[in-house]
């Protein structure tokens, strides 16, 4: 089981690390919700624990981008203890809330609850679109031909891209889910990063990146992936 710990209080981060790598889980963490949103990306992990005050981003805006393509279960661990707080991080997609100070058996009973709730099925799928095959699991891209199979090199912002996508399949995903995912809340204006990458996705992935087939835009919205077989 993997968790993703993200909290600015190095403190914390250690003991929370030492007490669950002890108890078994596989633990990754990061210091800010910049790195928060990255290692939830490179790593996929099953549980995301966060706090609410981190610098850069912070938890709610984690939440935000996270929750546009995962659905993991997050659980808050915040020193902040208003009814407010609470509603406002349950509502942008958190599971649980727990406030600091804490008991740890209070935090394993909290994290034992949120496992049950993980799915068990593959959480890395092949995709296909058309001649090609997307591997996420073992980033893999590859396209069929007559005269035999051939990879194909997407670069780690093309990959985080059309992974949202694949696990979105079929559904709106907005522009500014994207931009959040992956350059964080300061760009959730910059479409112009979004076109860019859109037309190289489209160069490798299309038949005819001219007439897309699969990675449609939804003008004023969003992308769509369409046409996607498992």
């Amino acid at each position: 089981m993997r968790i993703l710990i993200a909290d600015d209080d190095p403190q914390i981060l250690r003991a929370l690390r030492i007490t669950l790598t002890a108890k078994g889980y596989d633990v990754t963490t990061a210091v800010d919700g910049t790195q928060a949103i990255a290692a939830a990306v490179d790593h996929r992990p099953d549980i995301l624990i966060l706090d609410l005050g981190m610098p850069h981003l912070d938890g709610i805006e984690v939440i935000h981008a996270v929750r546009g393509w995962s659905t993991a279960p997050i659980l808050v661990v915040s020193g902040r203890a208003g009814a407010a707080d609470k509603v406002e991080a349950l509502d942008a997609g958190a599971d649980d809330y727990i406030t600091k100070p804490f008991a740890v058996e209070e935090l394993l009973a909290r994290i034992r609850a949120l496992t049950r709730r993980v799915p068990q099925d593959d959480a890395s799928p092949v995709v296909r679109l058309g001649d090609v095959t997307i591997d996420l699991a073992a980033h893999s891209v590859v396209r069929t031909t007559p005269d035999g199979d051939r990879q194909i090199r997407l670069t780690p912002t093309e990959w985080q891209f059309i992974e949202i996508l694949i696990r979105n399949a079929g559904k709106l995903v907005t522009r500014q889910t994207v931009l959040r995912t992956i350059w964080g809340t300061d760009h959730a204006e910059d479409t112009g990063y979004l076109r860019l990458y859109v037309s190289q996705l489209r160069k490798k992935l299309e038949p005819d990146p001219s007439a897309p087939r699969y990675l449609l835009t939804e003008p004023g919205m969003g992308y769509r992936l369409d046409g996607v077989a498992t």
